[in-house]
């Protein structure tokens, strides 16, 4: 397992964004809570059977821990593209399945949807994890 700075920047960069992002929600209030449950239950049904505070919750720590797993320099970055894969694939499903964000293609954003549709960035990172082939 070698280093490749190109790899510690990917991760450095969305990383440090989803740990952030998970600390900010630590203290959300029960409205903003609802919103991101009702956002997640489009593409996880089950997320709908919980309390809004108790999924606001797991929201935060599932982004804390993937932030810091991400983080985390002896963790293979195959493996960390296929955990922010599997995030980055599931916030863009959401952006896909929210009502208003798409055009009427179904992909290109609206003006409403680009905040969301900007998470694609993700997804193209996790890919050149995984991917990624050292040069011999």
């Amino acid at each position: 397992m070698g280093f490749s700075i190109g790899n510690a920047a990917l991760r450095l960069a969305t990383g440090a964004f989803i740990l952030n992002s998970g600390i900010g929600k630590l203290h959300l209030d029960p409205e903003h809570a609802a919103g991101l449950q009702g956002a997640a239950a489009r593409v996880i049904p089950q997320a709908a059977a919980l309390e809004p505070a108790q999924f606001g919750k797991y929201l935060s720590a599932a982004e804390i821990g993937l932030g810091t797993f991400i983080l985390t320099p002896f963790i293979p970055s195959r493996l960390a593209g296929l955990a922010l894969a599997a995030f980055s694939g599931g916030l863009f499903a959401t952006y896909l399945k929210s009502p208003g964000m798409t055009e009427a293609d179904g992909v290109r954003p609206t003006a409403a949807g680009t905040a969301m549709a900007k998470d694609i960035w993700m997804v193209g990172i996790a890919i050149a994890l995984i991917f990624h082939r050292k040069r011999k």
